[in-house]
């Protein structure tokens, strides 16, 4: 048998220049020559006897049927070719099987051929393959791309992600000159040392389907999500989230997480779409980065005790002032999250200083600190203080406590005690001896007298209606170094 290699394009009677050189076309064609042997008697038989060719038809060495007309078969193949040529232009693509025709020499009446029956068996058996680039992670090909070039354009997409292009043009120069020292970092200044990805990624020469081959776009999403194909679900009439995430395994964390925006306690409503597929990448990007931070330092406190000063009393000593450091750290970030951070210098560029405060402890009964506490008994403010009646009311009308007692604001002494016949009525001066001063008008009675120290809320007399009052209550006042100030910014009513 002689096999001889029968290009499409002599097949199908034109040249390889009108053939697109992206079709790999590969079609062989064995021709044998029968041997017939005729002696000698017959030989004028044979001369004149009618003879045609027919040709018995094998698809990768196997036989599949005889047919008289073999353009039949090439045309079926041409016509293959060329839809492939029109769907796969920019790939490298080919038949992938081996057609070989054996032509034999029968008597015309003769006809054992099965022309249907090949062609149907050919319509099956063809199929198409491109040369592509598979992408390996260990030992498995995740994905597929036209060529070895949109391989790595592919993993330099991906980083891209995570870097900039002059980021990943620093890492690929600092590779090719390992040597080289890596430039100091200066403040607020981030510096990338390297970018790789957390898997060992190869490249493999496959001819495989050529629905399997995708854009480069299409290959980094499938290497960031694990699948192009994320399953949704849709939600129905009296769904929780609780139940979705269990019916596809998920913890509720996870499918709040795959839902952008969607919280524990969001309403659902029937035919709203949710993502239930939990990414697993094939490969992530870890990028290593040095990073330097001034941050400020802290000042401390230092209070130091004073027994010659009041309590209550205090004075700055020494003014506090922040520090400053420089710290430069190793980031680790996998796929935009920091996974790792190690400090490898710091220094301190401006030692921070302590505030020093002086603190009073001398306690004297008739000192207090400057809180006053309230006059009554509970009770609320019948009269707040400002212009009445086209006069000015200096202080705040108290009325209404659970009991009538009048309790002083703060520690100090009295100064006054009576009744000056001033339309005040009975009233008491408290001098705190602190700048503060505090007045108690219109009492039943009074219970303490000039000359007395009085510790804050102690008794010193009866809520009344005496002087220019309408009804019972206290009128209360209170001074700061000699003004009238409003007794509401000073009391407290805990």
């Amino acid at each position: 048998m002689n096999n001889l290699k029968h290009r499409l394009s002599n097949l199908a009677g034109k040249t390889s220049k009108e053939m697109k050189p992206a079709i790999k076309k590969s079609i062989m064609a064995a021709v044998t020559v029968a041997a017939l042997s005729f002696g000698a008697g017959n030989s004028a038989l044979a001369a004149d006897s009618d003879l045609t060719t027919m040709y018995h038809v094998y698809v990768n060495n196997k036989f599949v049927g005889t047919v008289t007309d073999k353009a039949q078969v090439e045309q079926l193949v041409e016509d293959k070719l060329t839809s492939v040529e029109k769907e796969y232009a920019d790939l490298d693509v080919e038949l992938g099987l081996d057609v070989s025709f054996v032509p034999e020499q029968v008597f015309s009446s003769a006809d054992n051929t099965n022309t249907n029956e090949v062609l149907d068996v050919l319509k099956d058996e063809l199929n198409v393959q491109a040369e592509a680039s598979a992408i390996v992670i260990g030992e498995q090909s995740v994905a597929y791309v036209k060529d070895q070039e949109a391989a790595n354009e592919v993993l330099r997409t991906l980083m891209l992600e995570h870097v900039t292009e002059e980021e990943l043009a620093e890492v690929e120069s600092r590779k090719e000159t390992p040597n080289l020292p890596v430039p100091e970092v200066k403040a607020n200044e981030t510096r990338i040392i390297d970018v790789y990805l957390t898997r060992e990624v190869s490249h493999a020469d496959e001819k495989v389907d050529p629905g399997k081959v995708l854009s480069i776009a299409e290959a980094v999403e499938l290497l960031k999500k694990g699948t192009l194909e994320e399953q949704k679900y849709q939600v129905k009439e009296g769904d929780v989230l609780g139940n979705i995430a269990n019916s596809h395994n998920l913890k509720l964390a996870e499918l709040l997480s795959l839902n952008e925006g969607l919280t524990e306690d969001a309403v659902l409503k029937p035919g709203q779409e949710l993502n239930v597929t939990v990414l697993k990448p094939f490969v992530e990007v870890v990028v290593d980065r040095q990073v330097y931070e001034q941050k400020e330092v802290p000042f401390e406190r230092e209070i130091k005790e004073d027994s010659s000063m009041f309590k209550g009393d205090t004075k700055k000593q020494q003014e506090g002032q922040v520090g400053l450091k420089g710290t430069t750290y190793s980031v680790s970030e996998q796929n935009g999250k920091e996974i790792k951070r190690e400090v490898i210098n710091e220094e301190v560029l401006e030692e921070p200083v302590k505030e020093i405060v002086i603190k009073g402890t001398k306690v004297v009964p008739s000192r207090g600190d400057g809180t006053f506490v309230w006059p009554t008994n509970g009770g609320y403010v019948s009269s707040r203080q400002g212009y009445r009646w086209s006069r000015m009311h200096k202080g705040i009308d108290i009325a209404r406590p659970s009991n009538y007692t009048i309790k002083a604001a703060d520690n100090g002494n009295v100064v006054y005690a009576g009744n000056k016949g001033d339309g005040y009525g009975n009233k008491i001066i408290i001098d705190h001896n602190n700048g503060y001063r505090t007045m108690y008008a219109h009492l039943a009675s009074i219970s303490v007298s000039v000359g007395q120290t009085v510790s804050r809320g102690s008794s010193i007399g009866i809520m009344g209606r005496t002087g220019n009052s309408t009804g019972i209550h206290l009128h209360f006042e209170v001074y700061q170094n000699g003004k009238i100030i409003d007794p509401l910014s000073k009391l407290n009513r805990k």
